[in-house]
């Protein structure tokens, strides 16, 4: 995983942040938190959480669903993005994690446009589709354990309006999906998920080698 764009000179990515970013200092202020935390790694990176932004912004997306909070990093690009009236709602399992992000949306004024479920995505996701959630959200974002991609998916497939957008984090995992000697169970699932997208009829798909690579798919 990385949580920067990898295949770049260190001068070359510093000039990318230098001349194409434009992170607001709250932004700023949580990524450098994140980096004092374990696995600061996980953290999506700033010009991904730039890019998912103006999707939000093109799309006017008002409903947003998030599974794989951590610090919260990309959620407040995410949030920022949406309008006064947004809802966007994360999934995660650390309270120590999450905690570190909420003070940081509440001083960006965003707290109210964001709910937090501290369980299991999985149970969150199918609460929402049993309370007759589905087709009611318009841009979704995975970064979750690899293992359990394809249900995640599925799922906010089902939750996704048809036109809505998902972008799914961390498809190149680090250069290994191209290394079958690999068979550690979360590069295996990362490689058995990208495959299954590609001849997926109820999709569009576009990779793209931003941060540990993404995949933007639209929902027909």
């Amino acid at each position: 995983m990385a949580n920067r764009s990898f295949g770049l000179s260190e001068e070359l990515y510093d000039y990318l942040l230098d001349a194409g970013l434009r992170e607001p200092v709250v932004l700023q202020r949580l990524r450098q938190a994140t980096e004092h935390q374990e696995l600061s790694v996980m953290r999506s990176a700033p010009e991904q959480g730039q890019l998912m932004a103006m999707l939000i912004k093109l799309m006017g997306a008002k409903r947003i669903l998030e599974v794989g909070t951590y610090t919260g990093y990309a959620t407040l690009w995410m949030a920022e993005a949406m309008s006064n009236d947004g809802q966007l709602i994360t999934c995660d399992v650390s309270e120590e994690w999450t905690s570190v992000g909420r003070q940081f949306w509440d001083e960006a004024g965003v707290a109210d446009r964001i709910i937090l479920h501290l369980r299991p995505a999985m149970e969150t996701l199918d609460h929402l589709l049993a309370q007759d959630e589905a087709g009611s959200f318009d841009f979704a974002f995975i970064d979750a354990d690899k293992e359990n991609y394809q249900a995640y998916f599925e799922r906010c497939l089902n939750l996704m309006r048809s036109g809505g957008l998902m972008v799914i984090d961390n498809v190149l995992w680090g250069g290994s999906v191209m290394d079958h000697d690999n068979h550690e169970a979360s590069t295996v699932a990362i490689r058995a998920f990208n495959r299954a997208l590609k001849t997926d009829e109820r999709i569009e798909i576009n990779m793209l080698p931003i941060a540990d690579g993404i995949t933007l798919v639209m929902k027909k």
